[in-house]
């Protein structure tokens, strides 16, 4: 999986290790950090494109994140990109809890997902909420889910 940070530059290190500097160097600074993981997708054409984003808040003072794009041809119903986009967050959230555990850092999964039944991606908010839940991650829909529906949609839009 290929990373960059916002202003484009690629992260060369594995995901892992990048966090566990970006969480070492911000707490030595002084910084309380909590990190929200989301996804957010857009169909163009053929293809739907999906970002991944890790958002770092430090408590008081902005943050920053780390970006993950990643194209694909398959098509798919709007409930089942949703489910996608939170099984692309939960495999990422899932790789690096280890970590937020270890430094003692307040990880969220948000989920692109409107919680108004109006909306075609509110079908998929069970299944999500299950999903984000049953694997132990405090979660966030729409309109507190800013990770992938404000950060992550700014990147495949």
């Amino acid at each position: 999986m290929k990373w960059r940070r916002f202003n484009g530059e690629h992260i060369h290190l594995p995901i892992k290790e990048e966090v566990k500097k970006a969480i070492i160097r911000e707490t030595e600074n002084g910084y309380r950090l909590k990190v929200c993981i989301g996804t957010d997708s857009q169909v163009k054409g053929k293809e739907t494109e999906f970002a991944t984003v890790i958002v770092f808040l430090r408590e008081g003072h902005g943050g920053f994140m780390f970006i993950h794009n990643e194209k694909t041809r398959q098509a798919y119903s709007i409930k089942e990109r949703m489910l996608v986009e939170v099984a692309k967050s939960i495999e990422i959230a899932y790789e690096l809890c280890y970590l937020f555990t270890e430094y003692d850092v307040d990880m969220e999964v948000h989920a692109d997902i409107n919680t108004n039944p109006h909306f075609k991606s509110n079908e998929a908010l069970r299944e999500a909420m299950g999903y984000i839940l049953g694997m132990g991650f405090a979660f966030k829909a729409k309109p507190e889910a800013f990770a992938s529906s404000s950060c992550a949609n700014k990147i495949v839009n």
